[in-house]
């Protein structure tokens, strides 16, 4: 559900949504790393002026916690050729 919202989302942000990928890993039974993986052009639209926009991303994934339980880290890598 999380990794769903997070690639919907990002794909209405970025310029190249053809090169976004997301990974989830498991880091603890209560807790989630999400990884997304952009262009390099959109790395900076995804992040924000002054991480207002990967901010905004992370207080509606953090609802989730409300949820499932389950607590979430969200990073924004670009993503390898």
């Amino acid at each position: 559900m999380v990794r769903d919202f997070v690639l919907s989302y990002a794909r209405l942000i970025v310029r190249h949504p053809d090169v976004l990928k997301v990974e989830k890993r498991e880091l603890d039974e209560e807790y989630e790393e999400i990884t997304l993986y952009a262009h390099s052009d959109d790395v900076g639209k995804l992040i924000g002026k002054e991480g207002r926009m990967i901010n905004a991303i992370k207080a509606v994934i953090s609802g989730c916690k409300a949820k499932g339980g389950k607590s979430y880290r969200l990073n924004v890598q670009a993503a390898q050729d």
